[in-house]
């Protein structure tokens, strides 16, 4: 057979005047679409500004975007059946989509200009084969879809938002792909030869493997070429109608996900939640935070179109799991129905959040979220959930509607730069009890300038971690020192409650604190305080010193040999607890589990770890609210350390770097009973057990079978 008949008759039984409607009805299709896509992006730029530049380079933002997209890794993370099935369905569905273009560009534009038709001979062969292999892969992905929606009923992806548009979407996809190897096999079965010993197809038809499986089967069924053409033309119009309606109402329903996904990706601000948006300078109080559905930046408009109800924020969330009034799904979904009723004229304005009467978000929804931003880290859309969450935060504390636990911390801080309400006088106590006198950064040079925190300055308990590090500090002989009374609130918290005055306002105080000193590097014993100084003082101030967590720093003493560790000082199993501030915002996993090792300890580690962790509830002013929980995030979290983890019982210390980690922690042993079978213990504190261990065997007498160890 020559290479020019080696091909298919791409509108087989149409007819020209078939093919003229065809035309026709794309043309509207398409025209649906486009006047429908406009109009979705045009209501973008009826938002305000954004705080961050979300188009600066551009071509890079689009590169990287196609990566992940390609790529499915936000999909793969933490489900990989739900990684396998999208891959399936993007892979298979943009290769439909190409080779669909593909065969235009030959019949419409290739064809009128050359006369001739490039879709023949082994690059048809080879685009059949493609096309097969491709299509299967979308209509198995599909197919998984289908399987773990309504048969095994995945929890995460039903909810108050699920409506028929979703069925609606996946079967549609489904009918789709199955529809076009229908029309392949009627085809093949068409265009067979009768012959005595039963129908003969056409070799080359083979390539496209699948079409030619479902061929042979309509055969066996007693399919003939004369019924499957008379099949052909109803079942080639029905496919093409659904795909044309598909098409037209992309913009309108759930499919306009696969645009604003991608522009959602391609806007992405890396640093979001790590780093929040500012307050305009010359906003008024009625300007500050979202009051109305006009105070949306143009991308939290986008966020509520990208959003495809997938449910991982939810499923990963700490409040929803502890039972607080927190749906991050439903948040932004609630926002964007509010938002199109309006602009429908369906609904009536109501104020976007409130304490008490109509509103579209209630203010303990927003109260119970923890910050802790493992729904932005599960969304494989990058919707910055936090980020929008804190401006509502915003608008609560600018109509004075803030929980009361946490309006008094505020007052705390602002009278008295500490949320205990205790004097500055007081900040430097805990260095009493210390045998060396700790080194005052405002009246000597020093390398790392340490900031304390207020819960190692005030809290007792967390007293002992700032001893632990001093200790470890002097020991080493680090050239370091604190700012004694001088130190204030970093403010991290207090960004995130809402109090956006209150913040600016200590990091003026903060920084002209640290502008008194001369230091190398800022080294602080709070992840919290680590995030702000590292990642938002710079946005608000001239302050640009490197800063570290301890942990990062004393990392390095140990492996300088400064410590004098060896690996032997202690022999009990234990687990770590990543911090959110520390672990998910800024990436530090490596440098506490290596202290840990450095101590001898067998870390047993948690199946929730790094990326993954789970919140200890103290997050987001958490740590100044009282809620109705069961159970709490801390107690379910010190559940895990000792069922789940391989040590499970056997694990004896639950391993903190977070002061505010340890006092939920120590908080939920209590609630949760676990006083007789965990104890809570911060790196630094398990540092200086070992190095205790150590120097009671160097020194014990000879004869002495176990050394005593420190408590």
């Amino acid at each position: 057979m020559q290479a020019d008949q080696v091909t298919r008759e791409t509108f087989w039984t149409v007819g020209p005047v078939g093919k003229a409607v065809f035309y026709f009805l794309a043309a509207v299709a398409i025209l649906f679409f486009l006047h429908g896509t406009y109009a979705r992006f045009a209501r973008y730029a009826d938002g305000t500004d954004d705080w961050f530049d979300r188009l600066d380079d551009l071509p890079s933002r689009v590169l990287t975007a196609a990566a992940t997209v390609a790529s499915n890794r936000g999909q793969f993370d933490r489900d990989a059946y739900a990684g396998v099935m999208h891959a399936f369905i993007v892979w298979g569905f943009l290769t439909l989509l190409i080779g669909t273009a593909i065969l235009g560009v030959d019949m419409d534009v290739w064809q009128p200009v050359t006369g001739e038709s490039f879709f023949v001979g082994d690059f048809y062969l080879s685009y059949s084969f493609v096309m097969d292999a491709m299509g299967l892969l979308f209509v198995v992905g599909v197919g998984m879809a289908i399987w773990r929606r309504y048969r095994r009923r995945e929890g995460r992806l039903w909810g108050k938002h699920t409506s028929l548009e979703d069925d609606a979407f996946v079967w549609t996809l489904f009918l789709l792909g199955v529809g076009g190897y229908v029309l392949e096999a009627l085809r093949i079965v068409g265009t067979a030869e009768a012959t005595a010993s039963g129908l003969q197809f056409i070799p080359f038809e083979r390539v496209s493997f699948v079409g030619f499986f479902l061929a042979g089967v309509f055969a066996e069924l007693g399919l003939g070429p004369a019924t499957a053409e008379a099949l052909y033309n109803p079942a080639w119009w029905s496919h093409s109608l659904l795909a044309f309606g598909f098409i037209a109402l992309i913009p309108y329903a759930k499919p306009f996900h696969m645009l604003s996904s991608f522009a959602n990706v391609v806007t992405r601000d890396e640093k979001a939640g790590v780093r929040l948006p500012g307050v305009p300078a010359d906003a008024g109080p009625d300007e500050i935070g979202y009051a109305s559905i006009e105070d949306f930046s143009w991308r939290h408009i986008l966020d509520q179109d990208a959003c495809t109800k997938c449910g991982r924020c939810s499923s990963v969330c700490p409040a929803k799991a502890s039972g607080r009034p927190l749906d991050p799904r439903d948040v932004i979904l609630d926002l964007k129905s509010y938002r199109e009723d309006l602009d429908a004229g369906r609904t009536d304005e109501v104020e976007i959040i409130a304490d008490g009467g109509e509103s579209v978000i209630a203010a303990e929804t927003m109260e119970s979220c923890m910050s802790c931003m493992a729904c932005m880290d599960a969304c494989p859309v990058d919707i910055e959930h936090v980020a929008e969450f804190t401006q509502m935060n915003r608008r609560l504390t600018e109509t004075g509607q803030m929980d009361e636990g946490v309006q008094d911390a505020m007052m705390n801080v602002f009278q008295n730069g500490n949320t205990f309400g205790d004097p500055a006088r007081k900040r430097p106590d805990w260095t009493d009890d210390l045998d060396f006198e700790v080194p005052d950064a405002r009246e000597e040079d020093v390398e790392f300038l340490w900031y304390v925190g207020e819960y190692p300055s005030y809290d007792d308990r967390n007293r002992r971690v700032a001893r632990s590090l001093a200790t470890l500090f002097e020991r080493a002989g680090v050239s370091y020192g604190i700012l004694y009374e001088d130190e204030g609130h970093d403010g991290n918290d207090v960004r995130r409650v809402g109090e956006e005055g209150l913040f600016e306002m200590l990091v003026e105080d903060n920084v002209e604190a640290f502008a008194s000193c001369t230091f190398e590097k800022v080294v602080t014993t709070d992840p919290h305080s680590m995030n702000t100084f590292r990642n938002e003082y710079p946005e608000m101030s001239e302050f640009d010193a490197p800063v570290f967590h301890y942990t990062e720093v004393v990392e390095d003493l140990v492996g300088q040999g400064r410590l004098g560790l060896d690996g032997t000082e202690l022999d009990y199993a234990a687990t770590y607890h990543d911090p959110c501030h520390l672990g998910r915002m800024n990436e530090v996993y490596e440098a506490p589990r290596e202290l840990i090792r450095a101590t001898g300890v067998e870390l047993s580690e948690m199946p929730r770890n790094r990326a993954d962790s789970f919140c200890c509830g103290g997050g987001g002013g958490g740590l100044w609210m009282d809620f109705d929980e069961d159970p709490k995030p801390s107690e379910e979290r010190l559940r895990e350390a000792l069922e789940d983890t391989d040590a499970g019982s056997a694990v004896e210390k639950f391993v903190v770097a977070c002061p505010m980690c340890g006092t939920m922690y120590e908080d939920g042993r209590k609630t949760g009973d676990f006083e007789d079978d965990i104890e809570v213990i911060d790196v630094a504190e398990l540092l200086c057990e070992a190095l205790e261990a150590k120097e009671a065997r160097t020194t014990a007498p000879t004869g002495d079978v176990s050394p005593t160890t420190a408590d």
